[in-house]
């Protein structure tokens, strides 16, 4: 008997070690796996966040006292540069324009996507896959190349939206709507297609039981497909408030025709100048860009927080 314990003790032992070693060699093949994706990941993006990090606390003037003259020398401010970003009216005022922006267009956006979503997931479309395609087909052409086809469209001498609507769609009220209909035009497809792969993954058994119920078309999207897109609609906004405050493309296409938007319409493209504007100034560019990243951030927790307590309502 107690060789027969022995001998099944053995066993499980064997069968433990086996198991441990298969998934060593289980972590091994993923970590080799993923190994491409870390790499690119941390030179493309981790690498470039740090380096940002680490200028943003520093300076760099002329030596040789107050007329200048020697080489430049780099130092260390602290917190300056991020202190010069947060006292900067400019910034606030580029950063008003972004959030009064994305308290329209964000909504039309992610609403006009949903109900895309929902029809091409009813029974009313016919062939599918074509409008799918139509509708997304916008966000494949080049951000700064869809501005500049609606900057055309917009002059009142070469388009004619002007003269069919009587509206200047450069006027100082009405630019924001403009560059909102842009990101609208372009990003509506993208989301469209978040919902709907949503959308193809709730059980048909769902909709098979609601129509015994009796349930209408009308009901199952208002009661069933709605509220399971939660997690999908936390995504598309999340992604838009992120993009927003990136906002760049459509306002620098803009300002190229009109002058008095100036170059720090946006707080991206007041990084974006302040950098590349002789003579360049990095640290501060890269200041501005961490101070927009935790606004974004900030606001997208927020959302997130919002919906999740809504969500367990």
């Amino acid at each position: 008997m107690s060789t027969a314990a022995s001998a099944a003790t053995a066993a499980r032992a064997t069968n433990v070690r086996a198991m441990r070693a298969r998934r060593r060699r289980a972590n091994f093949y993923g970590w080799v796996f993923s190994a491409p994706f870390t790499i690119l990941f941390a030179i493309t993006f981790a690498v470039p966040i740090l380096v940002s990090l680490y200028q943003a606390f520093f300076t760099t003037k002329a030596a040789g006292g107050l007329y200048g003259g020697g080489e430049r020398v780099t130092s260390f401010v602290g917190l300056d540069n991020f202190q010069a970003v947060v006292t900067s009216a400019t910034f606030w005022s580029g950063m008003g324009r972004v959030l009064l922006y994305a308290a329209f267009q964000i909504p039309i956006m992610i609403i006009a996507a949903l109900v895309l979503a929902l029809l091409l997931d009813s029974y009313l479309v016919k062939r599918v896959t074509i409008f799918r395609l139509g509708y997304f087909l916008p966000y494949a052409i080049p951000g700064v190349v869809a501005a500049m086809v609606w900057l055309y469209i917009y002059s009142p001498e070469l388009g004619p939206l002007t003269d069919l609507t009587g509206i200047n769609f450069f006027g100082h009220h009405v630019i924001l709507g403009s560059m909102a209909n842009i990101t609208t035009w372009t990003f509506t497809g993208y989301n469209m297609l978040v919902f709907l792969a949503a959308l193809q993954a709730i059980p048909a058994d769902l909709y098979e039981a609601a129509r015994l119920d009796g349930a209408s078309g009308f009901q199952i999207a208002t009661r069933i497909k709605i509220p399971m897109l939660s997690g999908a609609a936390l995504l598309t906004v999340l992604l838009s408030i992120i993009g927003t405050v990136q906002l760049f493309n459509e306002p620098t296409i803009m300002a190229s025709s009109q002058s008095w938007m100036g170059q720090n319409y946006t707080p991206m493209m007041m990084a974006y100048n302040t950098m590349m504007t002789s003579p360049g100034d990095p640290h501060m560019a890269s200041a501005i860009s961490i101070v927009m990243a935790a606004i974004a951030g900030l606001l997208a927790a927020v959302y997130a927080l919002v919906q999740t307590r809504l969500g367990d309502k």
